[in-house]
């Protein structure tokens, strides 16, 4: 595997990661328009969300891309 395909895979797991965590707290009304109008608890939320499913879509892109 390239190196050039490393980062596409990090970068396009990020950025799908990144969509689908902030889709699903929208979802869940776990959002205010500003950073600063959220409670602890739900910036939290957020990153946790965020995190988990850049995981998640990172790993499945570099498992798809191995196999």
């Amino acid at each position: 595997m390239a190196v050039f395909d490393i980062l596409m895979v990090v970068a396009l797991g990020t950025l799908a990661g990144s969509c689908i965590g902030l889709a699903i707290g929208f979802l869940a009304q776990r959002q205010k328009p500003l950073w600063q109008l959220m409670t602890q608890n739900e910036k939290t939320i957020n990153i946790a969300l965020v995190l988990l499913f850049s995981i998640i879509c990172t790993a499945g892109l570099a498992w798809y891309s191995l196999s």
